[in-house]
Order: C-alpha cells, then sequence, then structure tokens
C-alpha cells in the first residue's frame, strides 16, 4: 500500500469517528430535550434521583459487623428541625413521573416494601443536602416532607427502628422506602435485600414513649479479656483527640481514648471492643487501608 492510500483511509476513518461522536451528542440532546423539566421541580434534587436509578448491586461495608455490633447502632433522634431548603420542591418528575411532597407529615402511616442502599452512596449528597452515611439511621422516601423522623418495622420479625428521612427514593413502582445499610442491619433485611414494612412518622414530642416501646437489646457479653484495634500512642492529649476525630468520619465503631501512666502518660486511641481475634483482625487490616500509621491489635 503507498503512503498516499494510506493516508487516504486515515483520513476516512477519522471522518467516520467524528460523525459518530456528533450523532451521539444529538441523540443526547434530544433525549435531555424531550424532558422537560417543569419549574416547580427541584432541580438538584434530579441530578441525584437519576443517579439513584441506575441498575446497582448495593454493598454493606468492607469490615463485617458482629450480631453484637449491629444490635449497638443507635436509632436516629427525633429533633424539632426546620424544613430542609433543599428537596421539598411541592411537586418534582423524576423519569417521567410527577410526585408530591406532603406539606405535613403528622399522623402518616404507610406499609409496603422497603429496600436498602449502602456502600455505592457512601459520602454521596442526599436530596436534603447532607452526606449520606450507611451507618447512620436515615431513609428516603418520595413523599414524606424533610427532615421527618418515622418508626419503621420489619412486619416479618417485629423488629423496628427509628430513621430520620432526608433523601428521595426510591422511584420503583413496588417499593415505598430505601433505609440505609445500618436500618436495614438492624432490620434484618440485609440477606434478601427487601422487606414488608410498615412506617409510622413520630416527632419529638413522642421520643420518650418510641424509646420506651422499642424492643430491648440483650445487654452483650463481655468477656474477660477484649481485643481492640490500637490506631495510635500520643503523649499529648490534643494529639490522640484530633486523631480520635479523624477515626469517626472512617468508622461507626466506638473509639475510646484509654491513658497508660509509668513514667509520663501514653494516650492510647483504640478502637474496639471485639470479642475475637478475627474480628480484630479485620477492622485492623480496614483502618490501615483507611488511615496512615500501622494499627495494631490489643488484648486488654
Amino acid at each position: 500500500m503507498t503512503s498516499k492510500n494510506l493516508y487516504s483511509r486515515i483520513k476516512s476513518a477519522a471522518f467516520v469517528s467524528i460523525l459518530l461522536t456528533a450523532s451521539m451528542q444529538i441523540s443526547l440532546t434530544a433525549y435531555a430535550s424531550a424532558t422537560p423539566v417543569e419549574p416547580s421541580v427541584d432541580a438538584i434534587d434530579t441530578i441525584t434521583y437519576f443517579s439513584q436509578e441506575l441498575p446497582t448491586v448495593d454493598s454493606a461495608p468492607d469490615v463485617p459487623f458482629t450480631a453484637e455490633q449491629i444490635s449497638q447502632l443507635p436509632d436516629a433522634t427525633p429533633i424539632d428541625e426546620p424544613v430542609s431548603k433543599y428537596g421539598n420542591a411541592k411537586t418534582y418528575r423524576v423519569l417521567g413521573q410527577t410526585y408530591t411532597v406532603l406539606a405535613k407529615s403528622k399522623h402518616f402511616k404507610q406499609t409496603g416494601t422497603a429496600s436498602w442502599y449502602g456502600k455505592k452512596f457512601q459520602g454521596q449528597r442526599t436530596s436534603s443536602g447532607e452526606r449520606f452515611d450507611m451507618f447512620q439511621m436515615t431513609a428516603a422516601h418520595k413523599n414524606l416532607p424533610i427532615p421527618c423522623y418515622a418508626r419503621v418495622t420489619n412486619q416479618a420479625n417485629g423488629k423496628s427502628v427509628i430513621v430520620k428521612v432526608n433523601d428521595r427514593g426510591p422511584f420503583h413502582a413496588n417499593r415505598v422506602m430505601d433505609v440505609s445499610w445500618a436500618a436495614a442491619a438492624k432490620l434484618d433485611m440485609l440477606g434478601k435485600g427487601t422487606a414488608k414494612i410498615s412506617i409510622e412518622v413520630v416527632d419529638a414530642v413522642g421520643k420518650t414513649a418510641i424509646a420506651q416501646n422499642t424492643q430491648p437489646v440483650p445487654a452483650p457479653v463481655i468477656a474477660t479479656k477484649q481485643f481492640f484495634v490500637q490506631v495510635g500512642a500520643f503523649s499529648a492529649r490534643d494529639n490522640a483527640l484530633s486523631l480520635q476525630s479523624k477515626l469517626t468520619g472512617i468508622t461507626p465503631m466506638p473509639i475510646e481514648i484509654s491513658e497508660a501512666t509509668s513514667q509520663n502518660t501514653v494516650h492510647k486511641v483504640q478502637v474496639g471492643p471485639f470479642s475475637d481475634a478475627a474480628s480484630a483482625e479485620n477492622a485492623r487490616s480496614y483502618l490501615a487501608q483507611m488511615s496512615s500509621g500501622n494499627p495494631i491489635i490489643v488484648k486488654r
């Protein structure tokens, strides 16, 4: 083949590539223009909603939790809060469907199917503007005002949690709520992925009665010796407090500062306790990846 013919073929291939790219851009523009956003739609929410509709298989945290640790995950505490600046448009439109946000949540009750979301959305912005934290008791709902609080009960086993509604979704015809990984874990619905639930909105005034009606959590059996993951040790307590604060953004596990005194006081930042060495090693490995340093396992 002559250099002239080769040059001609390269030009032809480049021209075809340009045509394909332009065609794709035109198609995407046509799709966008075919689904106009109404003035009453909260455009910020629409971005979040669309991302949640992409086909996905969500997952749990990298470090497995024991049944004891899951039972100790705290419920959301209902408090009086103003309506969020974001996520409360009177109506909004997602994937061609228009939804209406309720003006009030008082006395709201609903039954249906719930699903859960976790690691894939960790740290992403929710419809309220808050960052999603799969270790907190939160939920997404299509119609409830944001924020509000609700008791969610798994109808199959009677287990219930209190969640803070701070997000929109799920946009599936047969689902009424998405709960965080933490809520799903306490409701014992992780394995199946969905559960038949009942929803009852609660408020700050009723939180005492709610707490009294919560199923008691069995007291954990504490062994004589327990395992901890020590992430750092400092002579200055301020440095230990700084590391403790940093770790709270990485793990929901308890983080304590223990003090050892010989000639000088040493402030040890330790995560735990863990009832067995295997759980401690899983946590150590995770913390080693997520934070600088060389965590070690200690027993006390």
